[in-house]
Parts: C-alpha cells; sequence; structure tokens
C-alpha cells in the first residue's frame, strides 16, 4: 500500500529518529533514501520531516543531551483515544513513561514500553495522520519487536491493539495481523544475541538495491551490523547511522509485498 492517507488504528503510523546531529543525520539519509527535508521552527527544536515527492515519510528530532538512551529509531502505532490505550499497555503490564500529551495541533503523544522492554510510541492523529507513503523505496517497510520474552510480548500487543498473532513454521516467530493487513512480527533472541542487546523494535526501510544502499551506508560513515542477505522476503541487511541508530534496509520481495 503505497500512498496512505490515514493509518487503521493498531498499525504502525509513524517513524521518527531522535539523534546527536540534526544537519549531520540529513546529510546520511538524504543521500542513503534520496529525501527532501522540511525543517521546522525552533520552538519545535526543528524537528524535521523527512520527505519524499512532498509526502511525509518520516521524522528526525534532536536527542536531548541528557537523554538516557542512545540515538534510536522509534516505531509509533496509530490510536484514536490515546488516553484510554495508555490505560490498557498499564493493563497489560506495560509502562507508560511519556504522555499522553498534546503536540501542538498535530496529535497527540505517548512513549511507552512493553513488558519485555522494548520501547514503541502511540500517535493519535489530528493535523498530522503519519507516514504519506509506506512500502516504496525511500519509506518504512515492516516492524519486528526482537525480545527474550516473545510470548509475553505477543500477548501484549495482541491485547493492546486488537492484532492476531500467527505463528511462523520452523521459527520463534509471529506476526501480527489487523484484519487482512499484516502490522509486523515478534521475534524470540536466543543465546546467540549478546547478552547485553535489550529487547527492541527494528525498523525497516525498502530500497531498490540492498548491496548499494549497504555500499552507501559505509561511505556515508554508517556501519554494517548484519550483512545483506536472502530471505524469502528480500534481500536485507542491518546497519546504523554515524550516529549509531540501527536500522534494516530491504528490497521487498513479491511475496514481502503481498503480505
Amino acid at each position: 500500500m503505497p500512498v496512505v492517507d490515514k493509518h487503521n488504528v493498531g498499525t504502525p503510523t509513524w517513524m521518527d529518529l531522535m539523534t546527536t546531529d540534526l544537519e549531520k543525520a540529513r546529510a546520511f539519509y538524504g543521500a542513503l533514501f534520496g529525501w527532501k527535508f522540511l525543517i521546522g521552527p525552533k520552538e519545535t527544536g526543528y524537528y524535521t520531516m523527512c520527505q519524499l515527492d512532498g509526502r511525509n515519510v518520516a521524522g528526525m528530532g534532536q536527542r536531548p543531551a541528557d537523554a538516557p538512551f542512545p540515538p534510536a529509531w522509534s516505531l509509533y502505532f496509530e490510536v484514536d483515544d490515546i488516553d484510554a490505550y495508555a490505560s490498557r499497555v498499564r493493563k497489560h503490564g506495560g509502562h507508560v513513561g511519556m504522555g499522553p500529551m498534546d503536540v501542538m495541533e498535530e496529535g497527540r503523544l505517548a512513549f511507552c514500553s512493553d513488558p519485555t522492554g522494548a520501547h514503541f510510541g502511540m500517535w493519535q492523529s489530528k493535523k498530522h495522520q503519519g507516514a504519506k507513503l509506506v512500502g516504496e523505496p525511500g519509506s518504512m517497510a515492516w516492524h519486528e519487536v526482537n525480545t527474550r520474552d516473545a510470548a509475553r510480548a505477543r500477548d501484549f500487543y495482541a491485547a493492546v491493539f486488537g492484532l492476531e498473532p500467527k505463528k511462523m513454521e520452523g521459527m520463534e516467530y509471529w506476526t501480527l495481523h489487523k484484519g487482512p493487513q499484516t502490522v509486523g512480527g515478534v521475534f524470540q533472541m536466543d543465546s546467540k544475541w549478546p547478552s547485553g542487546v535489550p529487547a527492541h523494535w527494528m525498523n525497516y526501510f525498502a530500497v531498490t538495491d540492498t548491496d548499494a544502499a549497504v555500499k552507501k551506508v559505509t561511505e556515508m560513515g554508517g556501519k554494517v551490523h548484519v550483512p545483506p542477505m536472502d530471505t524469502p522476503y528480500g534481500r536485507m541487511a542491518t546497519v546504523t547511522d554515524p550516529a549509531g541508530a540501527a536500522f534494516t534496509v530491504i528490497k521487498l520481495s513479491p511475496l514481502a509485498q503481498n503480505m
């Protein structure tokens, strides 16, 4: 679904980056994805809209110097009553760390963590109705929570957002569904993962050529953590930008495009 007017409740609606240097981030992602940028005024902290063909696809903000978290991409779920959803997060063992709060006239925001420690946001759209392009090169394409307690995370997101989990054969992985829409995945981290890696949402961006994207990442000062590899859903690689924010690039296969 490339062009999106409004996202369904309980599905990913937006991603943004909190980074240490907005100017460097714009240079990196502009070169990687061909983004153009709409930079907000000082009172927004110069929050930046990242655009393709004039459509918002992601955001960038300045990470506070005293923030207790590293530079990172965050995922937001669309909700229609953020106060009610914040109560659901707490009811099902999650934590609401910030909000719910108004973001000018754009919408209402809350930032949360699930019972296994993975952070995510919720967004109640007003003027800003999330990403207007999805699944196209340079836009968000997939989201999965990597956790050491997949069953607990699976049940949490199913209960909070009304999602149906479906287990994939041969692996500890569940896809989450909202009606006919495949929303994201839940992956069981095993002993092969370094012990210091916390539960987290991994976010994917679509690209036209994974190998070329990885080359551009390294040329622009980023790092490759999982080299390009082929999967039934596309050729993918996991990287970090120069500030250390992780994401995955993927050339989507026909199977992924039809999910």
